[in-house]
């Protein structure tokens, strides 16, 4: 697991040195520099398989021909070795070297057969052809930029401005973005000049001419696409069994020691209890964050003590990270490492367990992310039970029923998740899915905009990045599928897996994510949707597969959330801070938004007239991030 960097035209050592060194934390055990007169590559090295030198990157074949930058792992990349062993003399174990040599000899064609996390560089001086990639589901990262015909492409963003000439000009559509949903789907960040690599696609570049334009190939076809099952239902719940092995198996492919999350919740929990059946006598170390009092204020039970009887119950230590009051002070460090504005604390708690499994000697932790996007798990999936009866009402009435629902008070979680599908009534079945997922209605965020971005995004709608990616499934017409897809395809990479990623490589720790093994992806998207919810049980099938490993009330308890008291934190904690950064004067001196609107949202909020804590906390997010990479300024 590592980090890479690199861009195209004249080399200039002063500049891919300067870009490797800003994300040193991604890879603190080696440091790599290669350059022709075409291409300059950087990478940063987090050993985890091959600890020696043999592993060192960029790597170069033995005729100097090719040359590869990865950042990944690829479980399966044993299989492929073998395959290749006849006609390749290999000088390392690193799945590294299986990589460059597979993509000598099947270019393209073979990234549909990696099973594994990654992003890549790999360039062949012959042809001066670079070839650029980024995994199925997007675990990894990858940023770039065109700058004056010539390409530049980093892990993280941050290394993109050590880049003489890269504008830092805000996108509009992506501030929207990121007030909408809290993150950004798709290819935006918030500059115009700095796309994402989209997952699951590659893209060509010819080195020997000035580059004007990348064009992305997609070469993982979307899992989701109307098929079904043909199993009964005992013989789904083991095959699913047998998948989670399997991919807990490969993933505890490592030659350093592997930690595991273990929030208390069905996910990690269910991934610790197999890794313990796995190996019953091999030693184990998971570790929790201790959310006590996220409850009052967000809705949540606490994860503590169904986390502490579970390690009992697999006899596996557990290591509590407490985040006490430090995690405040931690907000624009979060901020600066995930590269994008996001608006969420959990974050800080991934960073706070993995500095704590780090200063322990783990490198690698295993955890639950992504089972509640292939099963259903979010709270959005269980208003869609509530559309048998919803699409029977008038839109009038709806929307009638809609404008009344804005006297309910936001507080406490009962009436303030009333509200969240209330505000839904009276669209279309389409239009309240989408609606789901953003945190302020589209008329209060056009409100927030300075009238200069407000008149940049005109007639331009932020969930027509979701409707663009239903438009990818045709033939899947179940909505739980269909929300499904949106989760797989925009909250979970841009999102979760975003700060799980940034967060970790923070301090120089991989996490894995065995739900995300492509096998089990797939197999997942054929699933009945009623196996993955029933009535308002979500993840019906894992939850079986469950009972054969874990207490009955750790697997139907109630859902918790993995973040910390955001309301209770905007209304004391950081009220000085909105006080200051969100001061009119300083709201017009930045210019992205309107003053007098964000006053009154921070009267509203106090109020309890309406939910507005993400939203501000999103405002927050935003200049924090303009402070560090608009500004220069090192407010971390």
């Amino acid at each position: 697991m590592c980090g890479l960097v690199g861009f195209t035209g004249a080399p200039n050592e002063s500049v891919i040195q300067a870009m490797t060194d800003r994300m040193a934390h991604r890879g603190p055990d080696d440091q790599g520099l290669w350059s022709d007169h075409r291409l300059s590559l950087g990478h940063r090295r987090l050993s985890i398989l091959d600890l020696s030198a043999a592993g060192h990157q960029p790597m170069v074949s033995p005729d100097g021909r090719y040359v590869l930058a990865f950042n990944g792992e690829i479980y399966t990349h044993g299989a492929i070795r073998s395959e290749l062993e006849p006609e390749v003399q290999f000088t390392s174990t690193s799945d590294t070297e299986t990589l460059l040599q597979g993509l000598i000899r099947h270019g393209v064609q073979l990234l549909p057969r990696l099973n594994g996390i990654f992003a890549f560089a790999f360039y062949d001086r012959h042809t001066q052809q670079l070839l650029l990639a980024r995994d199925p589901l997007g675990v990894k990262p990858l940023y770039y930029a065109v700058v004056h015909g010539q390409l530049v492409f980093a892990s993280e963003l941050k290394s993109l401005l050590e880049f003489p000439g890269l504008s830092r000009a805000i996108d509009p559509q992506g501030i929207t973005n990121y007030l909408t949903y809290l993150w950004s789907p798709g290819g935006r960040t918030p500059l115009e000049a700095v796309r994402k690599l989209t997952p699951g696609c590659y893209a060509r570049i010819v080195t020997s001419t000035p580059v004007t334009a990348i064009e992305e190939v997609r070469y993982y076809p979307h899992p989701l696409n109307g098929t079904r099952s043909k199993q009964t239902e005992a013989e789904a719940i083991d095959a699913l069994d047998r998948a989670l092995q399997t991919a807990v198996q490969r993933q505890l492919l490592s030659d350093v020691p592997v930690g595991y999350f273990l929030s208390g919740g069905l996910d990690s929990s269910l991934l610790v209890a197999i890794a313990r059946r796995l190996n019953p006598k091999a030693p184990m170390q998971a570790f929790t964050i201790d959310t006590t009092g996220v409850e009052a204020t967000e809705g949540f039970v606490s994860d503590l003590d169904y986390a502490r009887r579970v390690a009992a119950h697999l006899d596996v230590p557990l290591e509590v990270v407490d985040p006490a009051s430090e995690l405040l002070e931690l907000f624009d460090r979060v901020i600066w490492h995930l590269d994008e504005p996001q608006a969420d604390p959990a974050p800080m708690n991934v960073l706070a367990i993995c500095e704590r499994a780090r200063t322990m000697g783990y490198k690698v932790l295993i955890g639950g992310t992504a089972a509640d996007d292939l099963f259903s798990g979010y709270r959005r999936h269980e208003a869609l039970a509530a559309e048998r009866w919803l699409r029977w009402l008038p839109q009038p009435l709806g929307r009638g029923l809609r404008d009344l629902s804005s006297l309910v008070p936001s507080r406490p979680a009962l009436l303030r998740r009333f509200r969240k599908v209330a505000q839904q009534l009276g669209k279309s079945p389409r239009d309240r899915m989408l609606g789901y997922f953003a945190w302020i209605e589209p008329n209060r965020m056009r409100e927030l905009l300075h009238p200069t971005l407000r008149e940049a995004v005109a007639g331009t709608d932020p969930l027509n990045d979701l409707r663009k990616l239903l438009d990818e499934i045709p033939d899947e017409t179940d909505p739980l599928n269909q929300m499904l897809h949106l989760e797989q395809r925009s909250f979970l990479v841009d999102h979760n897996l975003n700060y799980t990623d940034k967060l970790s490589m923070a301090v120089g720790v991989e996490v894995r994510v065995p739900y995300l093994d492509l096998d089990l992806v797939e197999w997942a998207a054929k699933l009945p949707p009623e196996w993955k919810m029933r009535g308002r049980v979500t993840k019906y099938l894992l939850r079986r597969v469950a009972e054969r490993y874990l207490p009955h009330d750790v697997i139907y308890r109630p859902k918790a959330g993995f973040g910390g008291p955001v309301r209770k934190w905007i209304l004391n904690d950081l009220a000085p801070r909105i006080a200051d950064w969100l001061s009119p004067e300083r709201v017009k001196a930045r210019g992205l938004f309107d003053a007098e609107a964000v006053q009154r949202l921070i009267a509203d909020n106090q109020a309890g007239r309406i939910d507005g804590a993400y939203t501000l906390w999103s405002l927050l997010a935003i200049e924090s991030w303009c402070q560090q990479f608009v500004d220069g300024e090192t407010v971390r």
